[in-house]
């Protein structure tokens, strides 16, 4: 069974609500909630978290849909994200929009040249952290988001620094994986083998 639910343009809590009461109408199947804010699609995936179901989050035309699975459907997500990759216990911190110190358009071409191949080379790190002007990838460089989807859905994490992207005005652009607090940054970089900072 699908359900889907349009949340767009329904103020918080109303989203959570929508979908927590869908997901208790239901003994199996796939909810499917539409957003079209960031606020909304992170307490809906966090709602997915709470309650130990799979979800996914795909962008489609400027809204997010987030498809939580239960009962069977879950199982077939637990499946799919087994055959996922290995991790690699590492957790890559960016805290620039251009790699290596010098001249910034060489910076540029040389960042994106490491996210085509960081994507490209297994094992894939665990998590990319992004802080300080580094939040601009996640948010303005096509390019490198392109890149960064690709390494979500092998199931790198990506995390934007929240105080970073108010700082700059980009929180509503941000583009790939979630926005993060400190807290939960310090805790995926003591959790990880080994963190590479550029």
């Amino acid at each position: 069974m699908e359900v889907k639910i349009d949340a767009r343009g329904l103020n918080c809590p109303k989203p959570v609500i929508e979908t927590k009461k869908a997901i208790e109408g239901i003994k199996e199947g796939n909810i499917i909630t539409v957003v079209d804010n960031l606020v909304a699609k992170e307490n809906v995936s966090r709602l997915a978290k709470s309650l130990k179901l799979h979800f996914s989050v795909t962008e489609v035309d400027g809204n997010y849909e987030i498809s939580i699975f239960k009962g069977a459907y879950a199982q077939s997500a637990e499946d799919m994200v087994q055959k996922r990759p290995d991790l690699l216990n590492a957790v890559v911190v960016i805290t620039r929009d251009v790699l290596g110190q010098g001249d910034r358009a060489l910076g540029e071409v040389l960042m994106k040249s490491y996210f085509y191949a960081l994507s490209e080379s297994e094992p894939y790190p665990k998590a990319i952290v992004f802080l300080n002007e580094g939040v601009k990838l996640t948010t303005c460089n096509q390019q490198v988001i392109d890149h960064l989807k690709k390494l979500t859905e092998m199931g790198t994490e990506v995390h934007s620094c929240g105080t970073c992207l108010d700082f700059y005005h980009l929180k509503e652009m941000l583009q790939v994986g979630t926005i993060s607090n400190m807290y939960a940054i310090v805790e995926l970089m003591n959790d990880a083998n080994n963190t590479i900072t550029f």
